[in-house]
């Protein structure tokens, strides 16, 4: 059986009130860092923690 992980998502305070739609939502999920479309929350990406810390580092 397949373990279900409950995460709490977060966007970017620069997102604005949200209403429009066009924002990126992520989770930290484990040993991952999960990333979405708030406007369309399936499918979501997955990368490795180290991987996403480089990356925001840029």
């Amino acid at each position: 059986m397949k373990e279900v992980l409950v995460v709490e998502w977060r966007k970017s305070s620069y997102s604005g009130d949200g209403n429009n739609g066009n924002c990126v939502e992520i989770a930290f999920a484990g040993p991952e860092v999960a990333v979405r479309d708030s406007k369309n929350p399936r499918p979501q990406l997955a990368f490795p923690a180290q991987a996403w810390k480089r990356f925001v580092r840029r």
